[in-house]
């Protein structure tokens, strides 16, 4: 049986994500700061549970230390912050999203590779949630934009450094997604030429089917960077 361990996976993408991985058989492990909403994920299915806040390196140390063999790292959890000018964003929100979707990010695809290059038979997969704000921006979204180009470096490094341990990492990039935190876009949100509009959304269940593609596929293949989107979203020609 192979196995992946979601990150963030108490909600949206990483619960939808997590529930089809289970459906199709693999053993999955649930890592997400509450441990009611990982119960709800499971929905009473035999998920490995572990409560934990990916931006802890001693947390997310001791998650990793429970598992014996690892196939695929979706590394998922990610926060947004309030659309404003740079100049008017509270460096406490900057610290918050960088905390989770930077530093969290790098502690657990650490801890994934270590575990990935020594195991027996060694290697695995690192899937990474970018964004579409990693090619092009949204108004007022510097912390959250700055945390994905930061994921498409990570991306990169470990593509490369991967090779060496029979590791591949990959990157999703992800366009309105109908989850919690997209359910906005429906009511209208800020555009480029200052209005201000709804947009077309899709179900996050064709992410989770893109996950599962990249994550089915063998070691000598990869997928360096996929685009899953909303079809009629601001995204070619944005700006």
């Amino acid at each position: 049986m192979r196995s992946i361990l979601i990150t963030g996976a108490g909600a949206g993408i990483g619960r939808a994500t997590a529930r089809l991985f289970l459906s199709e058989g693999w053993e999955v492990t649930l890592l997400g700061r509450r441990r009611e909403t990982l119960e709800e994920t499971a929905a009473g299915q035999a998920a490995r549970i572990i409560p934990c806040d990916v931006g802890d390196p001693a947390g997310v140390d001791a998650a990793f230390a429970q598992l014996t063999r690892l196939d695929v790292l979706f590394n998922n959890a990610g926060i947004s912050a309030p659309a404003a000018p740079i100049d008017e964003i509270p460096v406490d929100q900057w610290l918050e999203v960088s905390r989770t979707n930077i530093t969290g990010m790098f502690l657990c695809a650490r801890a994934a590779f270590g575990l990935m290059r020594r195991q027996s038979p060694r290697g695995g997969r690192i899937i990474n949630n970018g964004s579409i704000s990693a090619h092009v921006p949204r108004p007022g979204s510097t912390p959250y934009t700055m945390s994905k180009h930061a994921v498409t470096g990570l991306t990169r490094t470990l593509g490369l450094d991967g090779r060496a341990f029979d590791i591949a990492c990959a990157q999703v990039d992800i366009g309105n997604a109908l989850t919690g935190m997209a359910a906005r876009f429906t009511k209208g949100v800020p555009q480029a030429d200052g209005s201000t509009r709804a947009e077309p959304v899709m179900d996050v269940d064709h992410v989770a089917r893109m996950v599962l593609h990249m994550a089915s596929l063998p070691l000598e293949v990869n997928t360096p960077f996929v685009t899953i989107m909303a079809r009629d979203m601001p995204f070619i020609g944005r700006g």
